[in-house]
């Protein structure tokens, strides 16, 4: 995958819900299954066998499914491909991915690698904005909020001012050790890839 397709806000989405699934996917301590056949099994086994079930998931008939299952048909065209992709890095390894978002609300915190367009305000002056390549952690306290808000399905307009948030303690106020009062202007997210 190039890194413009790993930069695609995912359908229903956008950049920062994108790179919180793909950090996720990053700890991943086995490779997900990569053959439709494997995916269906393994997907039927999380929706307990029903193949009625998996099939409008997938968006598919019940004999799609089967057939698979079957492996009677191997190549699947690209929505279904994509589809099965998805749902199986969406169920693989709950413990693991569990795990990580606990150690990134409770101690590690998370990195953020971004580029995008900061422009800045405080006391009464004004920075004029510029696109910027930033690496930063970000606390725990801001990782728990984030996470929380992401499994609380909220949209990408709702988990911008945190991240925006975020970035500005850890980079430019240095944890509210100077530069007091500044707000920082988070914009125009060209790419974003967390880690935790």
């Amino acid at each position: 995958m190039s890194n413009d397709e790993q930069q695609q806000p995912a359908p229903g989405g956008g950049k920062i819900l994108a790179a919180l699934k793909r950090a996720e996917r990053k700890v991943f301590t086995r490779p997900a299954p990569k053959s439709a056949k494997v995916q269906v099994e393994f997907l039927l086994t999380r929706m307990k066998g029903s193949t009625k079930a998996l099939a409008e998931r997938l968006d598919v008939s019940r004999r799609t499914v089967e057939r698979y299952r079957a492996g009677k048909l191997t190549t699947p065209q690209k929505r279904l491909r994509a589809a099965l992709v998805e749902e199986t890095e969406s169920e693989w390894q709950p413990q693991v991915r569990t795990q990580a978002r606990q150690r990134a609300s409770t101690s590690n915190g998370m990195m953020v690698h971004t580029v995008a367009y900061f422009g800045f305000t405080a006391s009464g002056s004004s920075d004029d904005g510029r696109q910027r390549h930033i690496t930063t952690a970000i606390s725990p306290t801001y990782a728990k909020q984030i996470l929380q808000l992401q499994e609380a399905g909220a949209t990408e307009e709702e988990l911008h001012p945190i991240v925006a948030k975020a970035i500005t303690e850890s980079y430019f106020t240095d944890w509210g050790s100077r530069c007091e009062g500044l707000a920082a202007h988070f914009t125009d997210v060209q790419s974003i890839e967390f880690e935790f």
